[in-house]
């Protein structure tokens, strides 16, 4: 979120984008205090009802008040990399769109197996103004109707799920009519919607622990006819398409006909099953442990600079200070790694420092130097926070610690 400072004088500048936006319309002061300032447009339609940023006030938290009240109208996120709406009649969610690539229609099409790839890409070039790609899906027979509409629902559906993993970013509510497109109805209830968002989130993490990369490739192992017969249909029919040549499990997963979260489920049952195992390339079994303890450190780093950096402008200098003087060996780690404007790191130039060393070595260390970051920022977060506040983020590491010291144990 782009920072704004008043001027001696006064005067608020504005953002480029922003002004542009608002043109020149009046504002209106709505509600100021020492820490926030509130302004609308005058004169609007359809008018901003409530507003605020991601945080402390969880997506679940946002869908569930709406629900609750029976509101009718958008929700509009504006998040990293992207936005998304979801539309409510009644206090139920409708329907849900997004400008995320991974969440496109025709991607939805090709993850569940109704449209290969290829054929995708070759319409996608034909979309112009008038002509949108399930029309001409349609009109080129790849797919039929009903599998626009089944596809739909199940897009929408997949956005609000990928909501649930979303804790940073602004938000706010208008109490504007669903109108055209926005009338299709989702086939579960809100309330369903957000359990089921929040056990996505909990499940994918542990498929992950066991397939960290959907380019990994899977292994068939040994099964007698009579296990064999004991599995539900769909494990044997992964087993038995795995079993004709290797895939990788984002292939399989677009053969299970599933979608991604399904197919992965499927995967996991069946290595747990020991049925399939999981290789990774050679040349990338460094890079994914790495990516994963990455991901895994950046996800709390982010919290915690989003909470600090709000009451203390200077977290930002200060946590570029130390990866600056970081001492051996974790300076070898982390230097002249940027910090990103979330607060995590960028992890292209931290994968370049470890180049020539072991495996086994690339993520002691790195897990090690990430574990020095984070223990100074708890520190700050105590500091600023208060210890009551930051005891959410000292309950992270001690989970981060059980996590990582399972990655590292898995692939010694």
């Amino acid at each position: 979120m782009k920072s704004v400072t008043i001027d001696a004088n006064g005067n608020l500048p504005l953002p480029t984008l922003t002004r542009r936006e608002l043109g020149d319309k009046s504002l209106q002061l709505l509600s100021t205090s020492p820490g926030h300032l509130l302004v609308t447009a005058s004169g609007e339609k359809v008018p901003v009802l409530l507003a605020g940023r991601l945080g402390d006030l969880s997506v679940a938290d946002l869908v569930s008040f709406f629900n609750m009240f029976r509101r009718t109208g958008q929700l509009h996120f504006d998040l990293t990399g992207g936005s998304k709406d979801l539309w409510f009649q009644d206090g139920e969610i409708i329907f849900a769109t997004s400008t995320f690539p991974e969440e496109d229609l025709g991607e939805v099409l090709t993850a569940t197996g109704r449209l290969s790839a290829e054929r995708l890409k070759e319409c996608r070039r034909l979309v112009g103004p008038k002509k949108a790609l399930p029309k001409i899906l349609v009109e080129k027979k790849l797919i039929e109707k009903q599998d626009v509409w089944v596809a739909a629902r199940q897009q929408a559906e997949l956005i609000v799920y990928n909501l649930f993993g979303e804790s940073e970013g602004s938000f706010y509510y208008r109490e504007l009519q669903p109108e055209g497109n926005e009338r299709l109805r989702l086939s579960m209830s809100t309330q369903n919607l957000i359990m089921e968002g929040l056990r996505r989130m909990d499940e994918r993490t542990l498929f992950l622990r066991r397939i960290p990369s959907l380019e990994a490739r899977v292994q068939v192992e040994d099964v007698d006819e009579a296990r064999l017969a004991q599995l539900p249909e769909e494990m044997t029919n992964l087993y038995l398409r795995a079993s004709q040549s290797p895939m990788v499990v984002r292939d399989l997963i677009r053969y299970s006909g599933l979608g991604e979260f399904e197919g992965l489920r499927v995967i996991y049952q069946l290595v747990e099953k020991r049925i399939f195992s999981i290789e990774l390339p050679e040349d990338a079994s460094p890079e994914g442990d790495l990516d994963l303890i990455l991901e895994i450190f950046n996800h709390t780093l982010a919290a915690i600079y989003q909470r600090v950096s709000q009451k203390h402008k200077n977290f930002r200098q200060e946590v570029a200070e130390f990866l600056r003087d970081i001492p051996q060996p974790y300076s070898f780690v982390l230097r002249d790694v940027k910090l990103k404007k979330d607060g995590s790191l960028d992890g292209t130039k931290i994968q370049a420092n470890l180049q020539g060393l072991t495996e086994k070595d690339q993520r002691g260390l790195l897990a090690d130097a990430l574990n020095e970051l984070l223990y100074m920022e708890c520190m700050t977060a105590q500091q600023i926070l208060g210890a009551e506040q930051a005891q959410g983020f000292i309950l992270r590491i001690q989970e981060i610690t059980r996590r990582i010291r399972e990655i590292i144990g898995r692939s010694a």
